[in-house]
């Protein structure tokens, strides 16, 4: 399957407020698809739909095949999922809870292997409530990880975290892509978008202004901020400045 996700013309509603009008995309496989735009800009609610968690007003999404509301069942055992907050059980040991999330898939991944994989292995006996950000964001991968996906979907990942902790985790994403798993994920941070992006998706107003490589998005905004637009420029300048084209 070429496309792991295709969304077309999606529109989300809450009342008479429009979150997200006729957007339209696709995640190819073996890619890490990163979706950003300031708050508001329906980021949230386009992912929420296609993990089937809300129902659009209009528009058609499929993901492996399937429709993430009617077949979300189905679609839970192909892919993974880290929401933008998770609270964990305190008091239980991190062995503890990843052998409860794998008991409930009927093949889990290996989830010892997976805490080598993830530096989690020295980890396995401490409560979740003495691991740092950087280690509970791990562990949130890890659980996501577990029904062996072909989807891994991440929302937000690494808000609040350290350099050091941040970098760490991103290389672990690239050796998750690197096993196979295609990757949508919700970023606020530029350098991570740099970092990590093969595609970006930019939404603006629930709508999408961009879609393509980090590259061809300094194309676009040569023509888009026309004299403000200069040589060098980083990412995040270049973000700033299309935000700043928003009338909302």
């Amino acid at each position: 399957m070429e496309n792991v996700i295709a969304v077309k013309g999606l529109k989300v509603c809450y009342g008479d407020f429009i979150a997200v009008e006729d957007l339209s995309f696709e995640v190819r496989t073996g890619e890490i698809f990163v979706i950003i735009g300031p708050n508001g800009s329906g980021k949230s609610s386009a992912v929420e739909s296609i993990e089937g968690l809300r129902k659009c007003a209009a528009g058609d999404i499929r993901v492996l095949g399937l429709s993430p509301y009617e077949q979300r069942n189905e679609m839970y055992r192909h892919i993974g999922v880290q929401l933008q907050e998770v609270q964990y059980p305190d008091k239980m040991k991190v062995k503890e809870l990843c052998a409860l999330f794998a008991s409930f898939y009927e093949a889990p991944a290996d989830w010892q292997s997976l805490l080598q994989q993830l530096g989690l292995r020295r980890k396995g006996s401490s409560y979740v409530s003495k691991l740092s950000g950087g280690e509970k964001q791990r562990l949130s991968i890890l659980l996501a990880l577990l029904p062996g996906p072909e989807v891994l979907i991440l929302d937000e990942l690494t808000t609040g975290l350290d350099p050091e902790a941040r970098r760490m985790l991103w290389n672990h994403l690239k050796e998750v892509r690197a096993s196979g798993v295609s990757i949508l994920l919700v970023s606020h941070y530029m350098e991570e978008v740099a970092y990590l992006a093969d595609r970006l998706l930019f939404m603006r107003g629930g709508k999408a202004i961009f879609t393509g490589s980090v590259d061809q998005l300094h194309e676009y905004a040569q023509v888009e901020l026309r004299g403000q637009y200069q040589d060098g420029m980083s990412l995040e300048d270049i973000y700033l400045l299309l935000v700043a084209e928003c009338v909302y």
